[in-house]
């Protein structure tokens, strides 16, 4: 319920339903205790109010009486009885005049900060509460003057707003308070804004001969000071905000930030490149002050300064100098100076904006500009770019300006391409928007390689700098001096940023650090820690202005032998303790080495091939081993079958780090024979010993692994993690043999040689072929550790699909263990990995792993849903798709033989058992095997199976298995 006392005494329901209150006595009653609602109010009080100098004989009873009317018109609950009086048990918020009181002051309090238009709300809402003074039953109160001055206040915040029409409401209310000087200095100052300098005289006049007969006292300080504008004849109507057409989108942190400082400091300067949105930005932050705008950019000459800030604050220049006419014109109650793109003429605005600080203590200045005005003092706020999100709304709110029937959520995937190919810059992004009213969103997309044609048309009506992206990077550019020009084109041969160093050595500019200190400045270099970068933007267009100086060639030649040079210094390293740095650093050039990788491959084959190999370690700790495809089959389809003498280490590399993401050989296969020959013919230890991993991963376990001991034993001498590899590599071959005693043993071996070297990667090599031996005698605890201790390990060196395998190999022992729960929380983590990592093959996985989990607990139609959606989510041609699709079968097959379909099992089973068999997957054989013996109930089957689930199978086990199967299934 809502009361009311300022005007006649009412209440409302909360709905607006007005309340029948009754008589006077009862309206009185309800207004006495409103005026203190919340607070006891004495039984005296109200009897004084109700009754005056008459009371009533039993005045006591009679206050009860009117208390239960007032409590049956209002409800229970709300009329409280104390030993002292009653009280109104309602919040003060509900009664207007406590409401109005509340409004007002918050009014005063931003009047005083300076933030008139908050001023100017909250005084016109009291104001609206205002029906009329409080009950005469109340007494002699300070409601009225609080109107009065809330009156006064509004007036204030609206002349500072500079709202025009005040004089007749101002001249009505002195018709009342003919001696409330506020009043007369407020009309003064009104009817100068209204352009009337003569009434506001004489208005002067008719207050101090008022004031003189009446009071006999002297115009206030206040009226003095509006007589001395009158006197001058100045309206003071400075040059206001820009008034916004479009809706203002993201940047509330930076509008808070902005707001703040200008708190906090009398010079604030945004800085950020063209069209980062610092002019609005600027403009939002003003709009609740007293501000005068100065639009820089149509000014050409610093000595216009004083001139166009005079005019903007609408003062006139008089017999005295600008500077001066100026000094005394901020003298008065200066305005927040929004002075806006200061960057062509930022010497001079430093110095006029220091003059002007120095001489006007309260002046403030918010300054926009592509580099500070370096003044002491000076607060700067960077700009940045729009976070991904801001920036997708602000396209789709301008798309829908441009065409009505444009659907924002129609193509969420290509607007953020488009936002994050033009560095989330607003004017950049609000250009692009504006297209789709003749291009399709994804035709916008594909056209931005040529952002400067796609993005050439803007808004006619704004200034020729930003009217195109082209017109916004020039206005940039044109201010550079000749070493930042020399610096900007030459840092575009980099990508995703360079250090200091890169610069020194690949740009060769002179005073290098001067030229660089420039450009940040100024906005288009920004510094990240050490990496200096600049947006895409702004490095398309200073590259077309090194292509005119006709060095891209060099700078590109030696931008590519800078990032060899750090391959080749990083590569042993990655093999050592020292890695996890080093990866490091490569992460941070990777951009750098890819650009440089690419343009090698088409203009200097032999360093391509030297920096393929030196990145070939990066790419197979990393887990970007499908990278390191992608970018090397290029090369491999440019090489000839022979490997240049001199570059044979590095053409082996090439072609197996290409046929390591390439499913299909077939047309690797010359360049597979002639890396075989290489390896064969080879008497001495491969400069980079990451080859010999490689090699073994596609050509597979040797035919005669004594053979192949007696021709390359002596070449593993050459360095411990060569030494190491050849213990782990016999480790591999035994346990493969059946032989898992000496297996064992030397994967233990290489185990304590990898972790004295603290090399991870091999190190999680050997613990994951030790765990499955772990797990077969029945250790699962200690798998579990070595299991546990991979995967940390996998994640310190950030290799995804490693992690991926791991857990997906610990969640098939937990599966044949019969741990449920551990191995839905592995495959569900191994699905999160392959999303990370963008392997489809691996979130296959995990789906056919919980497809095995619902068989094994009895939910049959999700497993039949799961494998469907793992051989979808698989990609043709992976590497794992034959894997997933056996075991999909078998799970299938299974599921079939559960639900009494038998002969549908069975074809399930025969493709299945072709495809494991060819590949010699015993586990998954033994899988096929135990469904085989379920289908026929052949107990030789069973035997068949149990011996391939021993810990080390024998070959003839294995053989009598097979022929089992092939003859049930003929």
């Amino acid at each position: 319920m809502r009361f009311g006392f300022l005007g006649p005494v009412q209440a409302h329901q909360d709905d607006g339903t007005p309340v029948d209150l009754g008589g006077p006595k009862v309206r009185t009653l309800l207004a006495l205790l409103a005026a203190e609602a919340g607070r006891i109010v004495p039984a005296e009080t109200l009897i004084d109010g109700l009754y005056a100098d008459t009371p009533p004989d039993g005045a006591a009873n009679a206050l009860q009486s009117q208390v239960s009317r007032l409590r049956r018109v209002l409800g229970p609950g709300l009329v409280e009885f104390h030993p002292t009086g009653y009280r109104l048990a309602v919040d003060p918020s509900t009664v207007d005049a406590h409401r109005f009181a509340a409004l007002a002051a918050d009014g005063r309090a931003a009047l005083d900060r300076g933030e008139h238009q908050s001023a100017e709300e909250h005084l016109t809402e009291a104001l609206a509460l205002w029906r009329g003074e409080p009950p005469a039953e109340l007494g002699p109160s300070h409601w009225p003057e609080l109107h009065l001055t809330a009156i006064e206040d509004q007036a204030r915040a609206a002349l500072a707003l500079g709202r025009p029409g005040l004089v007749p409401a101002l001249r009505a209310h002195l018709g009342a308070h003919p001696l409330r000087e506020r009043l007369w200095a407020l009309l003064i100052r009104a009817q100068l804004a209204d352009g009337r300098p003569a009434e506001a005289l004489a208005a002067f006049e008719q207050a101090r001969t008022r004031l003189a007969e009446e009071l006999g006292a002297d115009p206030s300080a206040e009226l003095a000071e509006a007589h001395q504008l009158a006197l001058r004849g100045e309206d003071r109507r400075a040059t206001p905000l820009p008034a916004q057409l479009t809706s203002f989108i993201g940047r509330v942190e930076d509008l808070v930030r902005v707001r703040a400082l200008l708190r906090e400091h009398r010079l604030v300067t945004l800085t950020g490149p063209g069209g980062a949105g610092k002019t609005r930005l600027a403009i939002e932050a003003a709009t609740d002050l007293p501000a005068c705008f100065l639009a820089l950019a149509p000014l050409t000459e610093g000595a216009d300064l004083p001139r166009a800030l005079l005019a903007a604050l609408g003062v006139r220049e008089g017999a005295r100098e600008p500077l001066d006419r100026l000094r005394a014109a901020l003298a008065d109650r200066p305005p927040l100076l929004v002075l806006d793109n200061c960057e062509h003429l930022v010497q001079p605005v430093a110095e006029l904006t220091a003059d002007l600080l120095r001489a006007n203590p309260a002046l403030r200045v918010l300054a926009t500009s592509r580099e500070g005005l370096g003044i002491t003092g000076e607060a700067r706020h960077p700009v940045p770019s729009l976070e991904p999100r801001a920036a997708a709304a602000l396209f789709a709110d301008r798309a829908r300006a441009a065409d009505p029937g444009h659907d924002p959520a129609a193509h969420p995937d290509l607007v953020e391409r488009i936002c994050q190919a033009l560095d989330g810059l607003p004017l950049a992004i609000e250009l692009a928007a504006a297209r789709v009213r003749t291009l399709p969103v994804a035709q916008i997309a594909a056209r931005l390689d040529d952002r400067f044609g796609l993005l050439a048309r803007g808004e006619r009506t704004a200034a020729a700098r930003h009217r195109s992206l082209r017109g916004v990077v020039e206005w940039s550019w044109d201010l550079l001096d000749g070493p930042e020009r020399v610096l900007a084109g030459r840092l575009t041969v980099f990508a995703g940023g360079a250090t200091l160093p890169a610069l020194t050595e690949v740009c060769a500019v002179p005073d290098l650090l001067g030229a660089l200190t420039g450009l940040v400045d100024k906005s288009l270099v920004t510094r990240d820690g050490e990496r200096y970068r600049m947006a895409e933007t702004i490095r398309a267009f200073c590259a077309e202005r090194l292509a005119d100086t006709g060095e891209t060639t060099r700078l590109r030649h030696a931008h590519a032998q800078h990032f060899l040079a750090l391959a080749q210094q990083a590569s042993p390293s990655l093999l050592r303790a020292e890695q996890l740095d080093w990866l490091t650093r490569l992460d941070a050039e990777h951009d750098n080495l890819v650009t440089a990788l690419r343009w090698t491959i088409d203009t200097d084959r032999p360093s391509a091939l030297r920096l393929t190999a030196a990145l070939a370690p990066y790419w197979w700790l990393r887990g970007r081993r499908a990278e390191g495809a992608h970018l090397t089959g290029p090369l491999t389809s440019q090489l000839g079958a022979i490997a240049p003498p001199d570059l044979a280490d590095e053409y082996a590399l090439c072609v197996l780090t290409t046929a390591f993401g390439t499913p299909d050989h077939t047309h690797l296969r010359p360049h597979l024979g002639e890396v075989r020959r290489v390896m064969a013919a080879r008497t001495s230890a491969p400069r980079q010993p990451l080859l010999w991993v490689l090699w073994g991963v596609v050509a597979g376990p040797p035919a005669d692994p004594e053979a192949t001991a007696r021709q390359y034993g002596a070449l593993f001498t050459a360095d411990p993690w060569s030494r190491a590899l050849r213990d782990l590599s016999s480790g591999v071959i035994a346990v493969f043999r059946g032989d898992t005693v000496t297996g064992e043993t030397h994967l233990r071996t290489a185990l304590t040689s990898f972790r004295a070297l603290g090399e991870r990667w091999a190190t999680i090599q050997a613990l994951a072929d030790l765990a499955p031996l772990a797990e077969r005698r029945g250790d699962r605890p200690h798998a579990h550790e070595l299991y546990a201790e991979a995967i940390t390990l996998a994640q310190e060196l950030g290799a995804t699909e490693e992690a991926a395998d791991l857990l997906n190999r610990r969640a098939s022992g937990h599966l044949a263990h019969g741990d449920l729960p551990a191995a839905h929380t592995d495959l569900t983590q191994v699905a999160i990995l392959g999303r990370q990592a963008g392997a489809p093959d691996w979130v296959a996985i995990a789906q056919l792993g919980q497809a095995e989990l619902a068989f094994h607990t009895g939910d049959l139609d999700t497993a039949r849903t799961l494998c469907a959606q793992a051989l979808a989510a698989s990609p043709p041609g992976a590497f794992a798709t034959e894997e997933l699709r056996c075991r999909s079968q078998t799970t299938l097959a299974r599921i079939e033989l559960t639900t009494g379909h038998p002969e549908s099992a069975k074809p399930l089973l025969k493709e299945a058992f072709t495809v494991a068999a060819a590949r010699g997957n015993l586990p998954l054989l033994a899988t096929i095997l135990a469904a085989l013996a379920d289908l026929t109930g052949d107990p030789a089957l069973r035997q068949a199976t149990t011996a391939l689930t021993t810990p080390a199978p024998t070959p003839e086990a294995t053989q009598t298995a097979l022929t089992l199967a092939t003859r049930h299934l003929a």
